[in-house]
Formats: C-alpha cells, structure tokens, sequence
C-alpha cells in the first residue's frame, strides 16, 4: 500500500522561508509523478508545484513562481518543497501527492492516485 507522509510545515512570519519533506513508501514505482498542493480555508484545494521524476519536469501556480522549488531527494522517493519569501496569502495546509509514472494531468488533481495527511503552514504579517 502507497503511503506518503509530509513533514516541515510550521508558523513563520512573512518574508521567511519553510521547507516542506513528502516521503513515498510502499510504491513499486521506479518514476512518479509527484506534487504539492494546498488548501485554504474557504477555498479551493490547487495544485501548487509538480515534479516528473522520470524526466525532471516541473509545474508551478503562478502565484509560488521564484519563490517555491519543488525538488527530489537523493532518495528516490522523498520529495521537497523549498518556499521562500512566504506571505500570508500562503497560509493553507499543504499536500503532498504521487501517482506512477508521467505528469499527464500537471497540477491538476486529477493525475494524483495518492494522498498524504497534509502539513499546516501559516504565515503571519
């Protein structure tokens, strides 16, 4: 059974920076598809970032551009999310998400088979 746990979410004040950890296990995937979103209270779940492990591709939101990577680990199947100059409108609780093989679908939620618990992220002004 696939499983993804999340980790390095906290409260930070804006202009700081969080780095996000997702480790996969269980997956008999050698190449995923693997990506970020999140969820704000009263909105809408979006996708923030993607990665292709297969081909190192990637998909941001236009509002994270410059300022989150997503990246993988040395490790196959541990993937990060390195957010810089965060504002408060980046408060949300933050999931990461993988399915086998190639991003079809991008940032869409869609192209993602599995799921992780989620990790909050607040950003204060």
């Amino acid at each position: 059974q696939v499983q993804l746990v999340e980790s390095g979410g906290g409260s930070v004040q804006a202009g700081g920076s969080l780095r996000l950890s997702c480790v996969v296990s269980g997956s008999r995937y050698s190449n995923y598809c693997m990506g970020w979103f999140r969820e704000a209270p009263g909105k809408e779940r979006e996708g923030v970032a993607a990665l292709e492990t297969g081909r190192g591709s990637t998909w941001y939101v236009d509002s994270v551009k410059g300022r989150f990577t997503i990246s993988r680990g040395n490790a196959k199947n541990t993937m990060y999310l390195q957010m810089n100059s965060l504002k408060p409108e980046d408060t949300a609780m933050y999931y990461c998400a993988a399915a086998g093989g190639q991003c079809i679908y991008g940032l869409q939620e869609i192209g993602y088979a599995y799921w992780g618990q989620g990790t909050q992220v607040t950003v204060s002004s």
